[in-house]
């Protein structure tokens, strides 16, 4: 027995969009905007589909399910590229080439993003937001070592100064990390900074004294670094980073050294945008530590 099923002729738009796997709305968004012709109406004012429309309609379903914008999926239908079974056309290859170029930058971020949440599994999830760069620099201290406080100044220092410069700074906290008695010190040193409040005027002797006290802490710091080897693996850190990002400019690594990403400030600027609570008095207590620390410096 012969099957009576007749196909349509035509279809309306929701056939239409079943078919090719759309939505009518897709289907309405692709004739406003050039790239599906519109089709004739039947005599119910609603838009008919033929043979033609539906190739042509499941051509740019491939497309876009390819990445291919609607925008060039248009141009590439109105100089006559697409519809020909060959790849030759410059505009089609233009097309390929600028979406193969957009697809590997989303795979990177998308690597980038991955290695990331190994590292948040693997250091904890807070310390593996840190740049690798940071986190190898950590990977000796023994789990819990670190004090939240310490990792959010890591983290500002590495939004500044980029992943070399909290990696640098991470020397400091390992220091603390395993010398109890400098941690002590360096706890006391922080409560007399911040006791230096609006309430305390920059002349007060408490300021002189707090600062020769965080002067002699950073000379006992700096000693002990010394003395650990772990200056000489500084040093390195400088050398590993050059090696990694050859391309970085002296002008630009003056200003942010070891800052590379996209869009990023320079140094200076992020310090102006980063507040912070400091007092005058406080401000003056950096400020006499500082000139200290010249004075004492070799050659002054």
């Amino acid at each position: 027995m012969h099957s009576s099923f007749v196909p349509p002729r035509q279809v309306k738009i929701g056939d239409a969009a079943a078919f090719a796997g759309t939505t009518p709305r897709a289907i309405r968004h692709y004739h406003e905007i050039g790239l599906l012709p519109e089709p004739e109406r039947g005599g119910d004012d609603r838009r008919r589909y033929g043979y033609e429309d539906m190739v042509r309609l499941l051509w740019i379903r491939k497309m876009a399910d390819a990445g291919i914008a609607l925008d060039d999926i248009r141009d590439a239908f109105t100089t006559g590229i697409a519809s020909v079974g060959t790849d030759c056309g410059d505009g089609i290859a233009v097309i390929l080439e600028r979406l193969e170029e957009t697809l590997a930058g989303q795979e990177a971020e998308l690597r980038r993003q991955r290695n990331a949440v190994q590292r948040m599994r693997t250091e904890g999830s807070r310390m593996g937001l840190l740049s690798d760069f940071v986190t190898e620099r950590l990977k000796r201290l023994p789990e819990g070592s670190l004090r939240q406080a310490d990792l959010d100044s890591l983290l500002v220092t590495e939004r500044i100064f980029g992943p070399l410069g909290a990696a640098v700074q991470a020397t400091r906290f390992i220091v603390l990390a395993t010398h109890p008695a400098l941690r002590t010190a360096s706890d006391r040193i922080d409560d007399a900074e911040e006791a230096l409040d609006d309430s305390v005027t920059v002349d007060d002797p408490r300021v002189a004294r707090v600062a020769a006290e965080r002067h002699a802490f950073e000379c006992a710091l700096h000693t002990v670094i010394e003395e650990s080897g772990l200056d000489e693996e500084d040093d390195a850190l400088f050398d590993a980073w050059d090696t990694l990002h050859p391309e970085d400019g002296e002008d630009e690594a003056a200003l942010s050294p070891g800052r590379r990403e996209a869009g990023s400030m320079s140094a200076i600027e992020a310090i102006g945008k980063m507040p912070h609570c400091f007092s005058p008095a406080r401000l003056r207590c950096m400020q006499l530590a500082v000139e200290l620390s010249v004075q004492d410096s070799p050659g002054s």
